[in-house]
Parts: structure tokens; sequence; C-alpha cells
């Protein structure tokens, strides 16, 4: 009985989307959250929220249990706060960071930004950092850490999957994202470290808080962690990606991920204590190549093609996918990632076909509207 009630423990998924507010004209960031929300439709206003910096807004689907079903809440959130940005004289990129050159934008005014931008500094330059969050669901608190001991080896081609940001002040970086080597300035972002227990998880935090480096929870930046709100593990390492098909691919294979290891980890088998500066490398190379160059296998300690990994990862998981429902719209959608690329490389194939970062932000435009051709 207890095999069967386990065959139909289906995991729920959600997933958050930041995005940079941009002018109409210019490939620059511009202060208009404030108008922005204020022309959202009231029905979807209660998913859309202020980020950090006021060139930047923010989604969350509500949680789901069928892909296709969360694909057509991001959908519509796409679209409609596309237009809303529109309406406000602005555009609505999904890109890890601002690809063209302009001012700093000022932080949102709530207590807790100012508490921040008081007690670290200029941490956050330029027009936003935005990243992707993916919820899935979890039994408890104890099996939440657990997962997350087992996720830290795979996070890395996730994280080479999502590059979309190697434009910055108008020029390439050198980096897919960008977001990421900037983002990790913040004293609490990185891999998670391999915790014991629950209770270990819980005092880690708390001394992060004595230390002044986190101000409260929300502030622990680990590129998995226990939700603060919900009960999920939050995998949180990505940029937001161009196309609502690449997030689709990266929320189906984090669910399938942490089934497969919620599975390893009922059967009591031990996850693997990858060093943490070995971890570090691996995400870094992850940063720097995007799916299109080397990535650490953490199995091996070995330079591979990413892509290969990342075709690891999806047959690794395939049971899941398929015990979900996913595997159909999952394979589709890895091989339109594998044929396209990943946002970062059509951002440069855009720069070099054409010349101007302003080309490059009229395709994020439309890839974040959802005008694109598929296929």
């Amino acid at each position: 009985m207890a095999e069967e009630a386990e065959s139909h423990d289906f995991l729920t998924l959600g997933i958050e989307e930041e995005y940079i507010l941009v002018d109409a004209v210019e490939p620059r960031g511009v202060e208009a959250v404030e108008e922005v929300v204020d022309r959202v439709p009231d029905v979807l206003r209660g998913s859309v929220q202020h980020e950090y910096l006021s060139s930047q807004i923010e989604v969350a689907s509500p949680p789901q249990l069928e892909l296709a079903g969360l694909y057509e809440a991001m959908r519509e959130l796409r679209r409609q706060v596309a237009d809303a940005a529109e309406r406000a004289g602005t555009r609505l990129l999904a890109v890890g960071t601002g690809p063209g050159a302009g001012p700093v934008t000022r932080i949102v005014d709530t207590p807790r930004y100012h508490r921040m931008r008081e007690h670290y500094g200029d941490l956050s330059p330029g027009q936003g950092m935005c990243g992707t969050h993916v919820h899935v669901s979890i039994p408890d608190a104890e099996t939440g850490v657990a997962v997350l001991n087992h996720l830290r080896p795979w996070l890395p081609v996730l994280h080479a999957a999502t590059a979309n940001s190697p434009l910055f002040g108008g020029h390439d970086t050198g980096y897919s994202s960008w977001r990421s080597m900037m983002w990790e300035r913040w004293p609490t972002v990185g891999p998670t470290p391999y915790l014991e227990s629950v209770d270990a998880y819980e005092t880690l935090v708390a001394d992060l808080e004595q230390t002044g480096a986190m101000l409260d929870e929300g502030m622990l930046y680990w590129y998995a962690r226990l939700s603060a709100k919900y009960p999920t593990v939050e995998i949180r390492m990505g940029d937001v990606t161009p196309t609502l098909d690449d997030a689709m691919l990266l929320a189906a294979l984090a669910r399938a991920l942490v089934a497969t290891l919620l599975r390893d980890v009922r059967d009591g088998i031990p996850a693997p204590k990858v060093p943490h500066p070995l971890l570090m490398a691996a995400h870094w190379r992850a940063a720097h190549d995007g799916l299109e160059g080397v990535a650490v296998d953490l199995a091996t300690r070995e330079p591979r093609p990413a892509w290969r990994l990342m075709r690891q990862l999806f047959d690794h998981v395939r049971p899941e996918l398929e015990r979900h429902g996913d595997l159909e719209m999952a394979t589709v959608l890895m091989g339109r990632l594998r044929s396209h690329g990943t946002g970062a490389a059509r951002q440069r194939a855009i720069l070099s076909r054409r010349g101007s970062v302003a080309d490059v932000v009229d395709w994020l435009a439309k890839a974040t509207r959802g005008d694109l051709p598929r296929g």
C-alpha cells in the first residue's frame, strides 16, 4: 500500500521570474515599475510585485500539478505584464542583466530595501539582475534538507542551461551569465553547503543573520534553499530565460530532479559530499561557458562538453518526467534548446550578425512576450 500511495505522490511546481524594464526607444533601463504595476489587470495583480530596483518587476505563478497549466499561467503573466509595460511607455525584457548602457537605477521605496542599501552599499549597480526561481513541493523540511544535499552536484548544468546575460553596459562581457558574476558579490550567494539536518540548516541561517551577512531569511541566496514562505525546495541559481519554452524546460527538469532525489533519500542513498570549492568552480564554468562550451562533471571531476552533461541529466530524470506527464513536452523543449542555444548564445548571434545592442533588445522584447515563432 505504501508503494501504491507513493506512486500517486506528484509534486507541485511553481516559478518566479524577474524582468527588466527598458526605454521604448533606447536600450537602457527606466524607473517605471510603479507605472507598470498600476497598469496590470486587477485579476493578476496578486501575482506581480516590485523587485529591488525601480527598473525591475517580478511575477510568480500559482502552484501547479501540470506543466501545461504552469505554461498557460506564465504565458498570461508574461503577455499581460508586457502589455502593461508598453502602455507605460516601456518594454519588458526577460534577461539576466540590462544589455545596454544606462544609469544606475534607484531602489524601490520600501523600508526593507532601504535597510539593504544602507547595510550593503552599492552591491546592485546598473539596471538590475534578474533570475528564475523554481519551487518544487517537499513533504517536510528534514527531507528538504536531504534533497538540498543531493541537488548540489546537479545544479551547475542547470545554471549553464539558463545563461542569458552575456551583455552589460553595451558590450560582450565574455561570460554567458554576467549576472552570476555580479550576483556573487552578495555575501550569501553561492552553492548550498552540505548540511547534516534541518537543525543544522536553521542554526546556520541564524548564525548568518547574527553576523550581518543577511538581514533576514529572505536574504539566504544559496542556489537552492528551503523556501521561507512555502513547503518547497527553491532552485534559484539561473538567469531569467528569454523564452517561456526555456523556462518550462527548467521547471520540468527541476521537478523531475527533486522527485528523483526524493527516491534516493527514501532509499537511504547518501548524497555525494562534493567539496565546496569544486562546486564554486563548476558554477563559475557554467556562468562562463553556458551550454555552448565545457562543464565540470562533478562525478569524475573532469571537464566535459556541457551538452553531454545536460543530456545525462535529462536521461537520469526521465522516469520522473514520464511519471509526472512531462516527458513529451520536455523532450520537445530540450530539442528546441539544443537547436537554438541558450539565451546567451542567441544574443551573441544577433549581435554578431547585426552589430547592435538595440537589435538584441528588440529580440528580447519579442521573446519575452512570446512573439517569436516556435519550433
